[in-house]
């Protein structure tokens, strides 16, 4: 590609995507960063429900904690335990563990998603670029990738919050892998994930944001648990985080990774047009779901 100009529309195809891990890319239900939030809250003598530990996933992992600390189910649990509210030294202690418990137990929870590898597959073949973000750090990482790696999953960039100014919903991490695989513009790039910070991430990066409902934190469930339900009670559950990344700003909404080539080809349409990530707020496209 030559060097684009941005005084027109870019009207070419998409160049890269950037995949978040759990729950998008591996570890289906995204089960591993829960049951770590759990244990901690646990060790320092405060019960939390897995609600309350999902409620902030996707973000940089102390910033998780930070969060967390905030809601007043926990603050009165926490209260009851240690006569006062947590505080920053705290939750640098909780960070700690979480760290510790988290590397401990990434290779439980490494598993490509189904799907992700033939998507990988395509990607390459489309010479369309493969990044990745993160709210694990670099240490946690480091156990993640090479364990992903060895089953078959090598993205060509990882960036993790801790290699950026700040984690989500900033946009950095978006931005770098811009940077690292030298693509722009940014409409050239696809942001894949499933929470919303991740669709807040890829919004303020100004790419194409896009939802996954069904192996992500929204749902929250193995592939065992999803396959046991009912089909109704999972359209209604899916319908719902569905209508809630809609209500995010995610440009499109998809079931899980199997399911992104039906949004590239429909970003590929709208550049096609002329038309920006923006533009849907506009009206101006009707965003897809599978």
């Amino acid at each position: 590609m030559g060097i684009f100009i941005k005084n027109k529309p870019y009207t070419g195809k998409v160049r890269a995507v950037v995949m978040d891990w759990a729950g998008t890319a591996v570890d289906y239900g995204s089960i591993g960063p829960v049951a770590v939030f759990i244990e901690v809250f646990r060790l320092f003598g405060v019960t939390v429900s897995v609600a309350e530990a999902r409620q902030f996933m996707g973000l940089m992992k102390k910033d998780h904690i930070r969060g967390m600390c905030g809601l007043p189910s926990v603050q009165n649990s926490w209260v009851q335990e240690h006569g006062r509210l947590p505080d920053e030294k705290d939750i640098d202690a909780m960070y700690r563990e979480t760290e510790r418990l988290m590397i401990a137990g990434i290779a439980k929870h490494s598993d490509p998603i189904p799907g992700l590898l033939e998507t990988v597959d395509q990607l390459r073949r489309d010479e369309i670029k493969i990044g990745t973000s993160t709210g694990y750090n670099s240490p946690m990482m480091k156990v993640l990738v090479p364990l992903a790696a060895q089953k078959g999953y090598q993205p060509d960039n990882v960036v993790c919050a801790s290699d950026v100014p700040a984690g989500r919903p900033y946009p950095w991490m978006c931005f770098k892998n811009a940077i690292d695989l030298q693509v722009y513009p940014m409409e050239a790039m696809v942001k894949i994930g499933d929470t919303i910070s991740d669709i807040e991430e890829g919004l303020n990066a100004g790419i194409w944001t896009v939802g996954i409902t069904q192996t992500g934190n929204e749902l929250g469930l193995s592939q065992h648990e999803v396959e046991s339900l009912h089909r109704e009670e999972l359209e209604t559950k899916l319908f719902q985080i569905e209508q809630k990344f809609k209500d995010s700003g995610a440009n499109f909404v998809i079931r899980g990774i199997w399911d992104l080539f039906t949004v590239i080809e429909s970003v590929n349409q709208c550049l096609s047009w002329g038309l920006v990530p923006a533009d849907s707020q506009k009206g101006k496209y009707e965003k897809s779901s599978s």
